[in-house]
């Protein structure tokens, strides 16, 4: 019984941290391009995730099955408490690390890493195909095909953009005064930057740089369709995040009947909303503002593909990262743009490099611990 209350608390461990990290992934987008502010974004994810966390017990069967370990390592690990609660606890620790630092990292990745460790501890043999096929190499096809698929598409929708007459602008606004409108190129900015100093202000007012689309679709404004279309789109992001996650952790507690269905995945839903809501700053600033600048299009654009293959993958029973598509596309979304801040996107990468071994070495240690306790 003891056994079991360790594994719980690791699985909440583990939740928690992942809702740490990962929560704001799928808004980042409608925080960095300015379409609303950090609360009303973090409240939007933490109640989609919550909905696609639920939704899993009906539609990700398969990750379920798959980060039980059955078929990685050998059969009678993956009913041993002392296992899985190892396994809890190192990914739980590889991911509040992560978190810590400010760097979004895949607790899908930490997951493998901390199996295959732990399951090295414990004397197991590990399937190299069952790795291989299961699980390296949808995590690293589906970044690439974030960053090719946005990098595509949102040119093919800016062209669109164009066709419909929509203009983009940027503008110097004072509370809800237009002071200088004018359209959004790098020269037009630069001069309308010039244009800012010669404003004569007086104490209290507040000017803010906006980017905005003027024009209409099928009688709408083109900017409030835009953004409704962003809310959705990061919506589903957050939506499939919690359908391809909470499986992944909720399988740890399958040792223990009286948490599994329904039971495990709702209390790992509300360990990984309380992180999301309590811990993800950090990480929001790097995924918002540091990898790229962005502005609503560009954002939705991200968010649309990072969504569409996140949900394709889960369906298929495919354990792709969130956090692998979601800054692929962004990556994608810097290339065409030439916005990108290179030199966070290479810490990123090397975080990315490094979770595997650290996870195998925290979830070996877990073990070591776990069977000494």
């Amino acid at each position: 019984m003891e056994l079991i209350a360790i594994l719980i608390a690791a699985a909440v461990l583990l939740a928690y941290a992942n809702g740490a990290n990962d929560n704001f992934k799928g808004v980042a987008t409608l925080f960095g391009s300015g379409t609303t502010d950090y609360r009303r974004a973090l409240a939007w994810a933490t109640g989609t995730t919550f909905l696609g966390s639920l939704a899993a017990v009906l539609l990700a069967g398969q990750l379920l099955k798959n980060f039980s370990g059955k078929g990685l390592v050998d059969d009678s690990l993956v009913a041993n408490p002392d296992f899985m609660a190892a396994v809890a606890v190192g990914a739980g620790s590889t991911v509040l690390l992560a978190t810590r630092l400010g760097m979004p990292i895949s607790t899908t990745h930490s997951l493998v890493g901390v199996l295959v460790g732990a399951g090295i501890a414990a004397g197991s043999s590990i399937s190299l195909s069952q790795l291989g096929g299961t699980f390296f190499l949808p995590l690293l096809v589906s970044p690439l095909l974030a960053l090719v698929a946005s990098g595509t598409v949102y040119p093919v929708l800016r062209a669109i953009r164009r066709t419909l007459g929509i203009t983009a602008d940027t503008c110097f606004c004072v509370g809800n005064r237009v002071i200088e409108t004018c359209p959004a190129t790098n020269t037009n900015m630069t001069a309308s930057f010039q244009r800012a100093n010669q404003l004569t202000l007086t104490m209290g007012d507040v000017v803010t740089c906006e980017y905005r689309y003027g024009g209409r679709v099928l009688g709408l404004e083109a900017a409030t369709v835009l953004d409704r279309s962003h809310f959705l789109s990061a919506g589903a992001v957050s939506f499939a995040r919690g359908l391809n996650d909470t499986p992944k952790i909720a399988a740890l507690l399958l040792v223990a009947p009286q948490f599994g269905g329904i039971v495990g995945t709702t209390l790992v839903a509300t360990a990984m909303a309380c992180g999301g809501i309590l811990n993800s700053r950090r990480v929001a600033e790097t995924m918002s503002r540091r990898i790229t600048s962005m502005n609503h299009g560009q954002g939705f654009t991200a968010n649309l593909m990072t969504s569409l293959i996140v949900i394709g993958a889960s369906r298929l029973g495919m354990p792709v990262s969130t956090t692998h598509v979601s800054c692929g596309a962004l990556f994608g979304i810097a290339a065409v743009t030439g916005q990108g801040h290179w030199r966070t996107i290479g810490k990123i990468f090397l975080a990315w490099v490094t979770t595997l071994p650290l996870g195998a070495a925290l979830g070996a240690t877990s073990y070591w611990l776990v069977r000494s306790s």
